[in-house]
């Protein structure tokens, strides 16, 4: 594990997120740590930094869209043509430079859960997958249940890839209905979790 994280102060930085977040987004930052340490454990991925990746994965949810592309300009962030189009999914690239910034996390591992937390992508390690779906499926969700929550939730028990894959059609099925930009980083892990599920049907 690495040193900059062995000492995390948790403490601090909640109280740095519900003074920056909307309580509602510090409410659903809470319940996204507490399901992701949970996955962790049930997975066998490293409870601590799903802890961590967890609690800040929304971090820069809530600064406005000009103050957003401006910071991303100032620290080189490169966005693509969709991002620079789509504000949603600005955060999550945001969100890890300010985890490195501001919260001294240097783990590559926890800063790629943050990066691709909304978008998902190919290849994604057992954390990106955790965080991913922890944001689904966090308690707080019950007040807003999508179609398809309850069953996201059991699949959630047992089969994590599983889980990604019935994660990423409904998110897909989700940005259709509502004619939004389609992030071809979704595209591809939703195809990247199939091909892995029909090679594994082929070797049966």
């Amino acid at each position: 594990m690495e040193s900059s994280i062995i000492n995390f102060n948790f403490e601090d930085a909640q109280n740095v997120l519900k003074a920056e977040l909307k309580p509602e987004r510090y409410l659903h930052s809470i319940g996204v740590m507490e399901t992701a340490t949970e996955l962790a454990k049930r997975f066998g991925a490293d409870e601590h930094k799903a802890k961590i990746a967890g609690l800040l994965h929304d971090c820069a949810k809530n600064i406005d869209p000009v103050r957003s592309y401006g910071i991303c300009e100032l620290l080189g962030i490169e966005l693509d043509d969709v991002a620079k189009q789509s504000y949603k999914l600005v955060h999550q690239y945001l969100g890890a430079e300010l985890a490195k910034m501001r919260y001294g996390i240097d783990d590559e591992e926890i800063l790629s859960a943050i990066r691709v937390h909304t978008t998902a992508k190919e290849d994604m390690s057992l954390l990106d997958k955790i965080i991913y779906l922890a944001d689904f499926i966090e308690p707080n969700r019950d007040k807003e249940p999508f179609d398809g929550f309850d069953k996201l939730r059991e699949i959630c028990e047992n089969d994590i890839d599983e889980a990604m894959l019935f994660a990423l059609d409904i998110s897909i099925k989700s940005i259709v209905e509502r004619k939004m930009l389609l992030h071809m980083d979704t595209v591809l892990a939703r195809n990247w979790f199939l091909s892995k599920k029909i090679s594994k049907t082929l070797e049966k």
